[in-house]
């Protein structure tokens, strides 16, 4: 693997992905042929409310037939760069498994917790068919740098809610490559709050009849913080549906980016997609950059659109909470709260609502 992150390791600045933050910024020591040691996270699974993983349910070490069987080819056209880098990096490859027919009764939470300088994790994902359930993946610990690399499969008539949130001052690159089964249902959530750098590449892809993904975004940015974005859905199957809507507030001197690509492949009938982009501006030093793109080569789609949208606090909206008893900071942090509310309510049920709610509910006074 690291003969292959060499061979891609050069990257060109034009590429949106690599626009905004370069593969030197991204890459743990700056020098992109240089692999320096990684330590592996500690991984653990129980319910989100502390008890025991249900049966049909498991994490462990990944098998040489599992990587062939899960793992993808991690082209991800100019970006192979990250994930390559993140396999090589890994010691080893862990899986999570979820059987055939399971029915989570409470959402699953998957702790990652980072030691060391630089660590380092390349997960699969084996969710089987006719799996029912929601998925918490909590990146949290002490670790400088985190590279996590996510591969595999959401089996069919799946309906999946699964969330990866991080909520800590490290850096991170995460790279995630899953394909949906026909007729599956999933949504993909991502919530970040106060990584001083994060680079963010996420690839959906929906080769079979009738599947439908939702992706959302609640980015909380600070201070200096730069958090980087790169979402591609890749239509290939008849008949499939997606949307994207990522929020991103920015405060302090932070800067946030938003790339969003639908591609919709010759013979993929029917598809729909759509994507928009929010952000939300906190002060005058903050940035924000949003790029949604489409590439359609299928004449016969139901719909294929984007969008973006920039501005600050609504003043007028302000001045009605003050007049409601609330302070300008209380009214500040509710506007706040209210607007990465938006694509977290469409995350999942009301229990992995509140969860994510209160891990970012404590971020807000830092803007």
């Amino acid at each position: 693997m690291s003969q292959i992150y060499l061979e891609h390791a050069a990257t060109d600045r034009a590429a949106h992905i690599w626009r905004y933050t370069t593969w030197e910024k991204a890459h743990p020591t700056g020098k992109v042929d240089d692999f320096p040691s990684s330590t592996s996270p500690k991984i653990s699974i129980s319910q989100i409310d502390g008890n025991p993983a249900p049966s049909g349910v498991s994490i462990g070490e990944a098998s040489t037939s599992d990587l062939e069987r899960l793992g993808h080819d991690l082209d991800f056209d100019d970006g192979t760069a990250a994930p390559t880098f993140i396999a090589a990096l890994a010691d080893s490859v862990s899986i999570l498994t979820i059987e055939d027919k399971t029915k989570l009764e409470s959402p699953l939470l998957i702790k990652i917790e980072t030691t060391g300088d630089i660590c380092s994790i390349r997960l699969l994902i084996d969710i089987g068919d006719q799996v029912e359930g929601e998925i918490i993946t909590l990146i949290e610990g002490n670790a400088n740098w985190t590279g996590i690399l996510r591969e595999g499969r959401y089996g069919q008539n799946s309906i999946v809610n699964d969330v990866v949130t991080q909520i800590t001052g490290q850096r991170l690159l995460r790279c995630d490559s899953l394909t949906l089964g026909r007729d599956a249902q999933i949504k993909a959530g991502t919530v970040n709050a106060s990584s001083s750098q994060a680079k963010i590449d996420i690839r959906h892809w929906l080769p079979e009849p009738g599947s439908s993904l939702k992706v959302n975004g609640s980015i909380l940015s600070s201070e200096d913080n730069k958090v980087d974005s790169h979402i591609e859905i890749s239509h290939t199957g008849r008949e499939t549906y997606s949307r994207l809507e990522w929020h991103s507030a920015c405060g302090g001197k932070s800067n946030t980016t938003g790339t969003g690509m639908l591609r919709i492949d010759a013979g993929a009938k029917g598809a729909d997609a759509g994507q928009l982009f929010h952000n939300l501006l906190l002060s005058e030093r903050a940035t924000a950059n949003s790029i949604p793109e489409l590439e359609v080569l299928e004449s016969e789609v139901v719909g294929c659109g984007h969008g973006t949208a920039n501005g600050p606090i609504d003043e007028q909206q302000l001045f009605y909470l003050s007049t409601r008893g609330f302070d300008e900071e209380q009214a500040r942090s509710a506007l706040i709260a209210a607007f990465l509310n938006a694509p977290l309510s469409d995350m999942g049920s009301q229990e992995l609502h509140g969860y994510l709610i209160q891990r970012i509910e404590n971020h807000l006074k830092t803007i």
